[in-house]
């Protein structure tokens, strides 16, 4: 059977298909993202406390996409996908209607846990069957999508929730994902590569371990961790400082500065089309560089310098993500989908606690309390990139000998 290669109409067929499913995923991960000074104003609680509603979903997810890896192993990977998108749509219809702080943090738990059986899966069946050299504009894509949904998620939810309240802004966001997770159903061919297998929890635990024998592995995961942490401290914490003194936006303007990440759309899918031609070092080095740019660029006082900085942070953002995402697909030789999913429970968690970090240097340092953070981050992201490209360099020469 042949695997689904670019310019093909299975292949537009498969990326809209992952277009749609990342749309849904990252409009109901993020959409209380611009509602935190909501709930702190609510429900009484502080800044930190508040990011918990992203946290909280991400830390769930996260651990979660470990044994959803498996799952698919057995069940197959359309399954697995389609019914954890339709569980996460209907858990955030149920999270519109939360009486309390508390009852929407556990909903929100349990949303995390549903949300994990896509982006632990895809990543697998885009590597099973799609061509290795069209794998990085297949990932661009899918990835892209997630970028649209994340700003849909913030966007929508953020100005809903200033005219008709936070409820019926994720209640809204609830109904669309609906609407994705049947058009994911319909449009997705199912896999050709793929075969299943009984189900071992003792292998699950030898997979997880070979791939954390691999010290390439580990730069990558550690790439993930540190490349969502600081995305996640930027924007969680961007709202709280253009509400406050001196720029004292209205809450509904400032959501749409997470416009921003459509960015991420053209960024994914040029950056892995780079990344093709060019090699991924140098292109992942790049984007590095673009993203440290950006955040520095935001402590320059001017409003439209702080916008441009989150732009450029974002471009290298989304870049960086989709290389080091695929990279892992190409570089774990067996049990990819365990591989996906130590990649992206280590993306995740990085959200989890850059997220709620970030909330701890706000509060005790401001605004340049959070670039500090993120820049440590990312100076910790050039030094494992650097490992990793020499790594490769003796990996080429050892082949090179062989042969």
């Amino acid at each position: 059977m042949s695997y689904i290669g670019e310019g093909t109409p299975v292949f537009r067929k498969t990326s809209f298909a992952f277009f749609a499913a990342g749309f849904n995923t990252f409009a109901i991960l993020y959409c209380t993202q611009p509602l935190m000074p909501e709930f702190t104003k609510e429900f009484a609680v502080s800044p930190t406390g508040a990011s918990l509603s992203l946290s909280i979903t991400t830390i769930a997810l996260a651990v979660s996409m470990l044994v959803f890896g498996s799952l698919s192993e057995v069940w197959g990977r359309k399954p697995v996908m389609v019914y954890s998108m339709l569980t996460a749509s209907i858990l955030c219809l149920l999270t519109a209607f939360s009486p309390t702080y508390p009852f929407l943090l556990v909903l929100r738990t349990v949303t995390g846990v549903a949300l994990a059986g896509l982006p632990s899966v895809a990543m697998a069946y885009l590597g099973e069957e799609i061509k290795p050299g069209s794998l990085g504009s297949a990932m661009g894509l899918y990835i892209s999508g997630n970028a649209i949904g994340a700003v849909f998620g913030r966007v929508f939810s953020g100005l809903l929730s200033h005219h008709l309240g936070w409820h019926i802004a994720i209640g809204g966001i609830g109904v669309i994902s609906l609407a994705a997770t049947l058009i994911f159903w319909k449009s997705l061919p199912p896999s050709r590569h793929f075969r299943s297998s009984p189900l071992q929890i003792g292998q699950l635990g030898k997979s997880l371990a070979y791939h954390l024998k691999d010290p390439g592995l580990i730069c990558l995961f550690g790439l993930g961790f540190l490349l969502l942490g600081s995305n996640a401290a930027l924007f969680n914490y961007i709202g709280y400082l253009l509400t406050d003194q001196p720029y004292s936006l209205n809450p509904s303007l400032v959501s749409w500065i997470f416009i921003i990440l459509t960015i991420g759309m053209f960024s994914s899918i040029w950056n892995g089309k780079l990344a093709d031609r060019h090699g991924r070092q140098m292109i992942l080095l790049l984007n590095l560089f673009l993203a440290s740019c950006g955040v520095l660029l935001t402590l320059d006082p001017h409003l439209l310098s702080k916008i441009f900085g989150l732009g450029l942070f974002t471009f290298g953002f989304f870049g960086g993500h989709s290389i080091a995402s695929s990279w892992v697909g190409q570089r774990a030789l067996r049990n990819k989908a365990q591989a996906s999913s130590l990649y992206l429970f280590l993306y995740y968690t990085g959200s989890s606690i850059g997220g709620t970090a970030g909330g701890m240097f706000w509060t005790s340092f401001g605004w340049r309390g959070i670039v500090t953070m993120i820049m440590g981050f990312l100076l910790f992201a050039f030094i494992l990139l650097a490992y990793l490209s020499k790594m490769d360099v003796k990996s080429k020469q050892v082949a090179e000998y062989k042969i």
